[in-house]
């Protein structure tokens, strides 16, 4: 399930759907019990009983809405995730481009081999992690002009 907001959402209505049948069975519990015709100390142990195992299953379904909301939230921080190590990677690709574009001809292969620059330097040393990779959240790219920084990149 690492990174598919789809199966996180999923889950997260599969919780709401059993909270919603937890109050549904709590509700039918107590209603089928304050219909008994059954009067006396015992009938209304009974009745208090049920009472408090229906505030329980309330409880829990309350449990279930906020584990839900909690998914909610972590498939939102991964969907915010994915698309800046998405960023991140378009950024790089930029960048792979801006150095191969710059290097033309005999010209820039001899500048290459005489006076390497920094940019090139850096990604002849640079291994790129695998595409969608949380590693893409550690890479440091070295800026470009025209390439705007990206928030948390480089962290």
């Amino acid at each position: 399930m690492y990174g598919d907001t789809t199966a996180i959402r999923a889950l997260a209505d599969r919780l709401r759907e059993r909270a919603d049948e937890l109050r549904a069975m709590a509700d039918r519990l107590a209603a089928r019990t304050e219909q008994v015709p059954w009067e006396g100390l015992a009938a209304d142990a009974l009745r208090r009983h049920v009472r408090e195992r229906a505030g329980a299953l309330r409880r829990t379904a309350v449990l279930h809405d906020d584990a839900a909301e909690a998914l909610d939230r972590h498939a939102r921080e991964v969907d915010r995730l994915q698309d800046l190590i998405a960023a991140i990677e378009r950024r790089f690709h930029r960048l792979l481009e801006s150095v191969g574009g710059a290097i033309d001809g005999a010209i820039d292969t001899l500048r290459h081999h005489l006076l390497p620059d920094p940019l090139t330097d850096w990604l002849h040393g640079f291994v790129p992690p695998p595409h969608g990779s949380r590693a893409w959240l550690d890479v440091e790219l070295p800026g470009l002009p025209g390439l705007p920084g990206l928030p948390g990149a480089g962290r």
